[in-house]
């Protein structure tokens, strides 16, 4: 069973960066990812990245702002989050999959809060 920790979120100014930070634990992952839930919306998927390092996909709304990266032997995955907006306010969560393109795990959660 793969757990995960979430950790960086926090009050940040529009316009600044922050940079989230998910370490796994319990067993080896094939594609980790970040997904986010603003108030009264649903989840929607930000970015995801393969054991590998490629496969790199973000959602068109972070494109060019946010940036996945993993390191392995550290078993962690991180969100580096430049130029924030206001609507970049959400409860950001990790995930991670055995195989394929499914997420199988995912952490709690952290919260991002982008002020105007």
């Amino acid at each position: 069973q793969v757990q995960l920790v979430e950790s960086g979120g926090g009050l940040v100014q529009a316009g600044g960066s922050l940079r989230l930070s998910c370490a796994a634990s319990g067993g080896n992952t094939y594609r980790m990812g970040w997904f986010r839930q603003a108030p009264g919306k649903e989840r929607e998927f930000v970015a995801s990245i393969r054991r590998s390092g490629t496969g790199i996909y973000y959602a068109a709304s972070v494109q060019g702002r946010f940036f996945i990266s993993r390191d392995n032997a550290k078993n962690t995955v991180y969100l580096q989050m430049n130029s924030l907006k206001p609507d970049d306010t959400a409860v950001y969560y990790c995930a991670a999959g055995i195989s394929g393109t499914a997420m199988d795990y995912w952490g709690k959660g952290t919260l991002v809060t982008v002020s105007s």
